[in-house]
């Protein structure tokens, strides 16, 4: 048992330090993009030397790992927060809306490391690698519910769920990137997608004015 407490003790260190390495990389990704990463730059904000980064990331194709590792704990966090295996389908969609709109609107940060490093993925298979696997979760999560949504005849029936992933993960995407980025243009945008998707003659679906 004192064992198992002490490797407890080193190991929380490490993982603190490799969040705070992480979460200065996403910073400099933002502001520079993948180009503009330099380990000493990371290692400055971290409060380490050179030699201590490389410790705990040796390669840049591992700090590109540690950060998309970074986003992947903080979509998962949210449906931790917010369980939701209890819940209908529909109500599970919206709920990936929400979850969105907090990424997009109060933690924009995320999104914007996200899109960058899936840009730069089309052209570097080192973050091709890293990221791609990330990006076909949320799109397969999407896929499953869409198609849990047709055959419970809560959403169309002639709906094609992976078509209609792919609408939804590049109308996202697509709102991070737009000039026009506030949350009365979101709403609008989530509920038109939701609208879209939803089966009219279900017994679920909105009353019409």
């Amino acid at each position: 048992m004192n064992q198992i407490a002490s490797i407890e003790r080193r190991r929380a260190p490490t993982d603190d330090r490799r969040a705070a390495i992480a979460e200065a990389a996403r910073a400099l990704i933002v502001e520079k993009g993948v180009e503009g990463l330099r380990t000493r730059d990371i290692a400055e904000r971290v409060g380490i030397n050179v030699a201590t980064l490389h410790y705990h990331v040796p390669t840049k194709e591992a700090l590109i790992e540690l950060v998309a590792e970074s986003l992947q704990t903080q979509f998962r966090d949210q449906h931790v927060t917010r369980p939701r295996r209890h819940l209908d389908v529909a109500e599970r969609m919206a709920l990936e809306f929400i979850d969105f709109r907090e990424v997009a609107l109060e933690r924009p940060q995320a999104m914007l490391v996200f899109s960058e490093l899936m840009e730069r993925a089309r052209r570097d298979e080192r973050i091709a690698a890293a990221i791609l696997p990330l990006k076909r979760r949320w799109r397969q999560t999407l896929v499953e519910l869409l198609r849990e949504g047709v055959d419970s005849g809560v959403f169309r029936p002639d709906l094609d769920p992976d078509a209609w992933a792919t609408i939804i993960v590049s109308s996202m995407v697509g709102f991070c990137r737009s000039p026009h980025k506030d949350a009365d243009t979101y709403t609008r945008l989530a509920a038109e997608l939701q609208r879209a998707i939803r089966n009219p003659n279900s017994a679920n679906a909105p009353a019409k004015d």
